[in-house]
């Protein structure tokens, strides 16, 4: 019982003192705009065995807090159905694999022509520098409000081949070890085919087991359930891969996918999130504190200059790289610099060539220096980055929450063209407003033009009771988001009953999503306007009035049937006849007289 005391002691104890030591540093390096995870890592420096020698075990602390990646990953999957996966296609499949084998490549070049080492133990110190950090480069592409833009997409895909490419480079160091091979042990080709078989079972498990146990949750109305469903989600995919010895990253991502198109994926990112920051956080922390400052100390120039080389050379090529597949050059300059640094993944593969007796533990706390290092340089990149850009990045933008809205009643979601109309009419009506968007660059844009824009996404119920969508009168989802549907606006139908809403389809595709949401009032975007010039063009023509609105009122009727039949059948083919122009349309003539 006494050693259980000294154990919870000991652990509370290490709390405080690296909590602590992360908030300190955290806020001063907040304050000198520096960014958090910089804080993280001199924090860790600083506590570390290295610095004033108070924690234990950093390996302990950084795999404990691995789980903060995991949780990442599950968070971005949440954000992206298969559709927008199968558009990504080209990035993630062609785009991925080119970086990570040009800049590994390259970097087994640099090493092998300035160190005494093998061409087997360069390779294998190469390659992993060629992944980057997706503990630190997701959550400021999150934070900035930038993972939908052109290059945050693009660092995406980059950044979930990464994770999957760990396999393959598992592989090569398995292929090249010199150590005996652990009997029963898989082969790279049948790790691949265990990999696709868990990913499918996943798909299928998300589909038939942890979709209907979501929903069976929130008819019990139990906020704590949801946590517990989506730690059970994520643990379980995860802890799948990481058996078969795959990235349990990739697991908690395929989870998230699962989840992409559940009504209740905004509430799941709102209870997972905190953890997520926390472990991120004392992620970095132990990052900090295994960085082995006495190996600085002894070739001070050598790691800095392979730190250099490792930032320059990755810079270099991703910026071609980004040219080559569309970006303009402020936008791949961008990417190349965010993505410049050394990845937690060469942690692991250091590990396991200093294991297959590839490299001696020297080497691996070397490189794992160079590394550290070059995270160290991204915050000062991405300033860099933004002086570099043609115009200033929207960092400096006050991006307000909410919560600091006075209440309204009217909230609109989303404030590009679309929404700024609508905006408007509902002021000259006297109404008024909240208009919520989630792209700091439509705030900016918004702000220069006197008006106010609050930060968030306007689809999560956290964040719509904190706007004072309780007692609003009304909801108009203005946003361009084509993945809405019946089944993600079922929450705020449910939790706002008082509130209308009104929703902006992008085609008929997208309305016949939304049709099933009762009290839901549709407007197709290009609907009215489309109507209102062709009734122009047959003013111009000399058409007379009464034919013009008979012909647009037999339009409406019609298009409103072939909607019907199209909801009830599931088929977009179905009501053709009720178009006109078609062979088999019924027949209806106007004439003047």
């Amino acid at each position: 019982m006494e050693d259980g005391h000294h154990f919870l002691a000991d652990i509370l104890t290490m709390g405080a003192l690296l909590l602590g030591a992360a908030l300190v540093s955290v806020l001063i390096f907040r304050k000198l705009g520096l960014g958090a995870v910089l804080g993280y890592l001199v924090a860790g420096i600083i506590i570390g065995p290295d610095g004033l020698g108070l924690t234990g075990d950093p390996e302990t602390i950084l795999s404990f807090a691995e789980v903060g990646i995991i949780l990442l990953l599950f968070l971005v999957g949440l954000e992206l159905s298969p559709s927008q996966l199968w558009f990504m296609r080209r990035d993630i499949l062609l785009f991925g694999p080119l970086q990570v084998a040009l800049c590994g490549l390259a970097m087994f070049a640099v090493i092998y022509s300035v160190l005494p080492f093998s061409w087997e133990a360069a390779l294998v110190l190469g390659l992993p520098l060629g992944l980057s950090s997706t503990a630190q480069v997701l959550p400021l592409l999150q934070s900035r409000g930038r993972l939908k833009t052109d290059y945050g997409e693009k660092s995406f895909a980059i950044l979930l081949f990464q994770d999957i490419s760990i396999v393959p480079l598992l592989t090569i160091v398995a292929a090249l070890s010199r150590a005996p091979a652990p009997e029963g042990a898989p082969s790279g080709l049948t790790l691949a085919i265990y990999a696709v078989l868990a990913i499918v079972g996943l798909i299928l498990a998300g589909r038939y087991i942890l979709s209907p146990l979501l929903r069976l949750v929130g008819r019990v109305s139990e906020r704590e359930l949801f946590i517990v469903t989506g730690l059970f989600a994520v643990c379980a995919s995860a802890a799948l891969m990481q058996s078969i010895g795959v990235s349990a990253a990739l697991g908690a991502f395929v989870a998230g996918v699962m989840l992409a198109e559940s009504p209740y994926r905004h509430e799941l990112e709102a209870d997972i999130d905190p953890f997520r920051s926390i472990l991120l956080g004392l992620f970095f922390l132990a990052v900090g504190m295994m960085l082995d400052l006495n190996v600085i100390v002894e070739q001070p120039l050598l790691i800095f200059g392979l730190a250099a080389a490792l930032v320059l050379v990755k810079t270099a090529i991703m910026f071609g790289l980004g040219r080559l597949f569309g970006l303009n050059s402020r936008a791949a300059m961008i990417m190349a610099l965010l993505l410049s640094q050394g990845g937690e993944f060469g942690f692991v593969l250091f590990a396991a060539s200093q294991s297959a007796l590839l490299i001696e533990p020297e080497a691996a706390s070397l490189f794992g220096a160079v590394v550290t290092l070059s995270m160290a340089t991204t915050p000062f990149l991405m300033i860099l980055a933004g002086r570099l850009a043609a115009h200033k990045l929207p960092v400096d933008v006050k991006l307000d929450d909410p919560g600091l809205a006075e209440q309204a009643s009217v909230i609109i979601v989303g404030h590009g063209r679309f929404g700024q109309t609508v905006g408007q009419i509902m002021q000259a009506a006297g109404l008024s407003i909240t208009i919520i968007d989630i792209k700091p660059e439509q705030i900016d844009v918004s702000g220069e033009f006197g008006r106010k824009v609050f930060y968030g996404d306007g689809t999560r119920i956290d964040l719509l009771h904190r706007a004072g969508a309780d007692e609003a009168d009304a909801i108009l989802f203005c946003m361009d988001d084509r993945s809405i549907d019946a089944e993600s606006l079922m929450p705020v139908r449910e939790t706002f009953p008082n509130a209308r809403l009104f929703v902006r389809a992008f085609d008929r595709r997208q309305m016949l999503e939304l049709m099933p949401t009762e009290n839901i009032s549709i407007v197709r975007e290009v609907f009215e306007s489309s109507v209102h010039m062709a009734s122009e063009a047959l003013s111009q023509l000399a058409v007379s009035a009464d034919v013009r609105e008979k012909a647009i009122a037999e339009f409406r009727r019609r298009d409103l049937q072939r909607l019907t039949a199209q909801f009830k059948t599931g088929n977009l083919r179905a009501g053709s006849r009720h178009s006109f122009g078609v062979t088999d349309s019924d027949d209806f003539y106007l004439d003047e007289g």
